[in-house]
């Protein structure tokens, strides 16, 4: 029995002494100075620089959105910022083999501006690698992009802003003829309605109830409907274009409300302010002159159309795979689509790219005009799905050319009295033998 006790006393003071020592060691690091008590020195990161390209947007725009942040975040990397222009195009860098780390990436220019430079870079090992969480984002985007590259790699990540339709209408003209504001949710019907009492003349001058951005309208059309056929050489279902050519020309066929003679002077004919409404994206590029006691309410509904609001999807920012500094350059990217700065983007109007409620409602809240606007119209439906691509193995005809053709038809009809059938026949015609014309030059 003594001998227990005496051994218990024996490990008792043992793990006395190890207490002693641990405590005795905590707090005791030594730093690179050798001085006991202070913490090892944290060494700074190796300097690097890396360069942003970007297709459209200053320099002015990116340092007001991201600049201070990421100097303040990361500050041993140096950006070197490139907005495409003369002798700096994406074409010209890869000439001189001056290939930036991160490009801004869009839909249209994805292959003519980036995988045909065989500089894609699929991000999922670094998505995997950080475990960054893709839910953040609106789906709509993130399988866009994927289905784009066609080979279900992610060649970039969605950045604010996209590109939503809506109703704008000018509140002055309303109240000069007392009729009642649009509402959000209205269908194309009660739309039509407004735009027939709205379309009127006053001694010389002729007031229109309605105008478009004709090329969106068509484009971004709310059943997602392609212009050239996903799987065929030809336009794609003519009898979903009848269906939306038919409910858009009826509104150019009031009296006193015709269509302009292009559709480039249609788009801006709202700003003139002679223009009670306007079907048009909602973007921080737009500029309506301030005279024009505009708002906005949501895009109207039109029959057999899913309850979704048509839109432009977003651009993305993408990594190239030339890059020396790819884990850098997805630190820089994932900081600027954080949570912070698309709430930051979202007060300055910029609509984002994630599903994050609290973003969402402060859309324009910080800018000087949106912060007075009816932004709920925005998010008031989701966004509807992408448009259907063309299979990878069928030549295409860039995206600009069928927008083009497809506005200058709908005018043609809704402007010249031209016969809807044969415009749309003659369209196709146009789209077989484009692509007939870039096969022989395969």
């Amino acid at each position: 029995m003594k001998k227990n006790i005496k051994n218990a006393g024996v490990a008792l003071a043992l793990i006395g002494a190890v207490l002693v020592s641990a405590c005795s060691n905590q707090g005791s690091g030594t730093g690179t100075d050798g001085k006991a008590g202070e913490p090892a020195e944290v060494k700074p990161k190796k300097p690097i620089t890396l360069t942003i390209f970007t297709n459209g947007v200053t320099a002015a725009e990116f340092d007001d959105r991201f600049r201070g942040m990421l100097q303040e975040k990361f500050p041993h990397v140096t950006i070197e910022y490139i907005q495409a222009a003369k002798g700096s195009t994406i074409v010209d860098l890869v000439a001189q083999n001056k290939i930036p780390d991160i490009i801004r990436t869009d839909i249209p220019t994805l292959y003519n501006g980036y995988l045909d430079y065989k500089i894609g870079y699929d991000l999922s090992e670094l998505i995997k690698k950080n475990k960054y969480d893709l839910n953040r984002f609106n789906k709509v985007f993130m399988d866009e992009i994927v289905t784009v590259g066609r080979t279900g790699a992610i060649y970039g990540l969605p950045v604010p802003p996209y590109f939503p339709q809506v109703l704008y209408y000018n509140k002055d003209l309303f109240d000069k003829f007392g009729v009642p504001y649009p509402k959000d949710g209205m269908t194309w019907d009660e739309v039509y309605e407004l735009a027939k009492k709205l379309s009127r003349t006053e001694g010389s001058t002729v007031y229109r109830g309605f105008s478009a951005n004709t090329t969106a309208m068509l484009r971004d059309n709310p059943f997602s409907h392609p212009i050239l056929d996903p799987n065929a050489d030809q336009l794609s279902d003519m009898e979903k274009w009848k269906t939306l050519f038919t409910n858009f020309k009826r509104f150019y066929e009031i009296p006193n409300n015709a269509i302009e003679k292009t559709a480039a002077a249609e788009n801006t004919a709202f700003s003139k302010g002679k223009v009670a409404m306007m079907v048009n994206q909602h973007s921080v590029y737009l500029t309506i002159p301030p005279e024009v006691n505009w708002d906005i309410v949501s895009y109207p509904l039109q029959t057999g159309a899913p309850k979704l609001m048509p839109q432009r999807g977003s651009a993305y920012w993408s990594i190239t795979n030339t890059s020396q500094h790819k884990d850098e350059a997805f630190e820089i990217i994932t900081a600027m689509l954080s949570d912070e700065m698309q709430m930051s983007d979202s007060r300055k109007g910029l609509p984002t790219t994630l599903t994050k409620k609290e973003v969402m409602d402060e859309l324009g809240k910080g800018h000087p005009v949106y912060s007075k606007k009816n932004m709920n119209a925005i998010n008031l439906y989701p966004p509807v799905t992408f448009t259907p691509k063309r299979k990878a193995d069928l030549i295409d005809i860039p995206g600009i050319t069928q927008q083009d053709w497809m506005a200058e038809t709908f005018v043609k009809v809704a402007g010249s009295g031209a016969d809807m059938n044969t415009a749309l026949r003659e369209l196709d015609e146009r789209l077989k033998a484009e692509l007939a014309k870039l096969k022989s030059q395969k």
